[in-house]
């Protein structure tokens, strides 16, 4: 039994001594240093990287949603070139500069006239089991494309479900399904007394 004692007492010191010398032991301080700070270093670069893109494209769409409002306002579009996708086809050709291929398929839009500024004001939206739902009050609605004539009040909102293109991000970016967040852009104003 004195023999087995002595062979884990020695054991013990060995491993002792050897914690010892690596605790002192400075040679691979720096590569352990950034092993640890490399994550957290990477998430916030991949953070910027993902927030700037995001704000340049959010950004793109709504230049673009306040042009097309300024054309449908001054009657350089009339209801009839905005009729049916055309409205959709319009923008998404506008954001092919920063969006993928799947524009026609992520984009949803909303050109609605309104009898007052008053009840534009109501329309609003929500995010509900991870799509968008267009409110009118507490009434949902449908997505429509019905701009008024001249002097009629509408309201142009377009909705873009931007994706996430870092996965370690979309978790905490996303706020729709499928690793997307939404992008935002709504016009109101009334049309000029142009000709019908």
């Amino acid at each position: 039994m004195g023999k087995e004692f002595s062979a884990t007492g020695q054991q013990k010191v060995k491993s002792a001594r050897f914690l010892g010398r690596f605790v002192r032991d400075r040679r691979g301080s720096t590569a352990l240093e950034f092993a640890l700070l490399a994550l957290p270093f990477a998430l916030l670069v991949f953070a910027i990287l993902e927030s700037c893109i995001s704000f340049a494209g959010q950004e793109v769409m709504a230049n673009i949603t306040d042009d097309v409002a300024r054309q449908l306002r001054t009657g350089q579009l009339r209801p009839a070139d905005v009729a049916g996708t055309k409205l959709t086809t319009l923008i998404c050709g506008r954001l092919e500069i920063i969006v993928s291929t799947d524009c026609p398929d992520q984009l949803l839009v909303d050109l609605r006239e309104y009898p007052t500024f008053a009840d534009a004001a109501t329309a609003t939206f929500t995010i509900q089991n991870g799509d968008v739902v267009l409110m009118q009050g507490t009434n949902s609605q449908t997505f429509a494309n019905t701009p008024g004539l001249a002097e009629s009040k509408n309201m142009l909102r377009v909705f873009y479900k931007w994706p996430v293109m870092t996965d370690l991000m979309a978790k905490s970016m996303a706020n729709l399904s499928g690793g997307r967040t939404l992008h935002f852009a709504s016009v109101t104003w009334q049309n000029e007394p142009f000709g019908n």
